[in-house]
């Protein structure tokens, strides 16, 4: 058997165009949709993955707004910064870059930012909002994996879906989001972690199955059952080369599974992209409300 790659990057080209043309219907009802970034420190990682949001940015037109703050940026600068976006009507959805450096208060510059403006969607009155299945901006990650699984029609609803990682961008939301009795999720959900003595007898149990640990290999095609629909969400570095929680193998049994690269992460792009449209449509809303 070879699996049908689920294939983030061409997905996401697809979701970007539909985006670009709601961008322009909104910027024609005079309302320029704007995404924001604040960047603490010159970290590589970082600052590489601020450069690619505004560079999606520009391709479906959102307007940029940046705001990079020196390493030394005290936790007053941060918050600052985050009050100034919570404070620009143009600036519809924002992210605070993650990780600061040390010394700053992530927990408390995440809680600072405006719910209605959170991009990721993990402020926790978003978070409580997807408990209770009502409206609100979806984490990026979960909401990407999601899209994938229906773009290749891998059936969700009613199936098992087991999760390896309970953390709180991947594992946790997604969980809630498959659980929800709504057409296309509306799925039974097994949420597990490297820390289970008999992992392999919990995926082998899974029509989908989601690796979110950050475990490098941590999944082989011994413990897959043929046909699952396996997405790769985790990475590790293994010196310079970024490994994903699934071996490649895995193909060979696998129904559907993500490819090493252009799988999971162009969907979170997307997505990021997404909650920014909605927030710009939300704003128009209230304008003629």
């Amino acid at each position: 058997m070879t699996a049908i790659v689920l294939d983030g990057e061409a997905l996401a080209r697809k979701i970007r165009a539909e985006l670009a043309e709601k961008v322009k219907r909104l910027t024609a009802a005079g309302v320029q949709p704007g995404l924001g970034t604040i960047l603490v420190g010159e970290d590589v990682s970082s600052s590489r993955y601020v450069e690619m949001k505004h560079e999606d940015s520009a391709e479906i037109g959102l307007q940029s707004f940046s705001q990079h703050l020196p390493a030394d940026a005290t936790q007053s600068d941060v918050e600052k910064a985050i009050s100034e976006f919570n404070d620009n009507p143009g600036v519809d959805a924002f992210l605070v870059q993650l990780p600061l450096p040390k010394g700053l208060d992530e927990e408390a510059a995440l809680l600072a930012v405006d719910p209605e403006k959170d991009v990721d969607g993990l402020h926790p009155v978003n978070l409580g909002r997807l408990v209770m299945g009502v409206p609100g901006p979806v984490p990026c990650t979960p909401a990407g994996i999601i899209e994938l699984l229906h773009e290749y029609e891998v059936p969700v609803e009613g199936r098992h879906v087991v999760i390896i990682g309970r953390g709180l961008t991947i594992g946790r939301p997604l969980a809630l989001l498959l659980a929800l009795k709504r057409t296309g999720l509306n799925a039974a959900v097994t949420v597990v972690h490297t820390g289970v003595p008999d992992l392999e007898r919990y995926v082998r149990e899974a029509d989908i199955l989601v690796a979110a640990a950050g475990r490098a290999g941590l999944v082989t095609p011994e413990m897959v059952r043929p046909g699952t629909a396996v997405v790769s969400a985790g990475t590790t570095f293994v010196g310079r080369r970024l490994v994903p929680d699934v071996e490649e193998s895995v193909a060979e049994v696998a129904g559907w599974i993500t490819p090493r690269i252009g799988g999971v992460g162009p969907m979170t792009r997307a997505m990021l992209l997404k909650n920014a449209v909605l927030a710009a449509e939300r704003r128009l809303k209230r304008r003629d409300g």
